[in-house]
């Protein structure tokens, strides 16, 4: 049951904001699923896919995006995700934490801050 709920509140976070479900996801499995830093992040990774692929389809057809622009992003995005997916398993643990950990500290701050 733990894990429907953290993947309904995922997907909520991610429907509602086109982002987020990762920042929930992650410190979620560690706290009540009891993954391991790389598990836990290989396992928000994997789970994003889907639940992006249906917000987005949502996205798209309400908002109309500039395709070009989501073409260009979305290459950045694939190369991007290639290599943050070789790095993850070489970063030890506590490294892992702290990058994720300001990542998040700094999203949160630009938003509050604008």
């Amino acid at each position: 049951m733990k894990k429907i709920i953290i993947g309904l509140t995922a997907g909520f976070l991610n429907g509602l904001f086109g982002a987020g479900g990762g920042a929930l996801l992650v410190p979620a499995s560690r706290r009540f699923l009891g993954a391991g830093v790389h598990e836990a992040h290989a396992s928000a990774i994997a789970v994003m896919l889907p639940m992006s692929v249906v917000s987005g389809v949502f996205y798209v057809v309400q908002t109309r995006p500039v395709l070009w622009q989501v073409l260009m992003v979305s290459l950045g995005g694939l190369a991007g995700g290639y290599i943050g997916a070789r790095l993850l398993p070489k970063l030890p643990p506590k490294v892992l934490r702290k990058v994720f950990a300001f990542f998040i500290l700094a999203a949160a701050i630009k938003m509050v801050i604008g």
